[in-house]
């Protein structure tokens, strides 16, 4: 595990042996604020994880979808395919799913889509929706 990860160090432990995608991921949860930092780091039911290859595309992960009482787990699956995509694009999608996890899939403002609170969430940390993803 790379301890240059400081304190999401325990978030990022399932991408130790995937530096690329850890980094962005670190970047991206380097440059949220720091209550939604501490939200994360202090919630026991918040966990980032990655698909792994050896799953089969015919199995599906199952996770309990996050509540706006924020009663059921608070879990970010990443596919590895963010670490060869353009930086932007990857930075983009992880920042969109933290959004829903912070927003625990609800709305945000005056965003009542989950979709679209979380991209606006994204664009306000500083990651964007990019026009060319790849």
């Amino acid at each position: 595990m790379s301890s240059h990860w400081g304190p999401f160090s325990r978030l990022l432990e399932a991408f130790h042996d995937q530096e690329t995608l850890g980094h962005r991921v670190a970047k991206v949860l380097s440059a949220l604020p720091p209550e939604v930092q501490d939200d994360f780091l202090e919630d026991p039911r918040f966990r980032i994880s990655k698909v792994g290859r050896e799953v089969p595309s015919s199995h599906g992960t199952v996770l309990a979808l996050p509540t706006p009482d924020g009663q059921c787990s608070r879990c970010v699956v990443l596919k590895q395919r963010l670490a060869s995509c353009s930086e932007s694009f990857g930075l983009y999608v992880i920042a969109h799913e933290l959004a829903h996890a912070y927003l625990r899939n609800g709305s945000w403002g005056e965003y009542q889509d989950p979709e679209e609170a979380a991209d606006e969430l994204a664009r306000q940390w500083g990651f964007p929706r990019p026009r060319r993803f790849f």
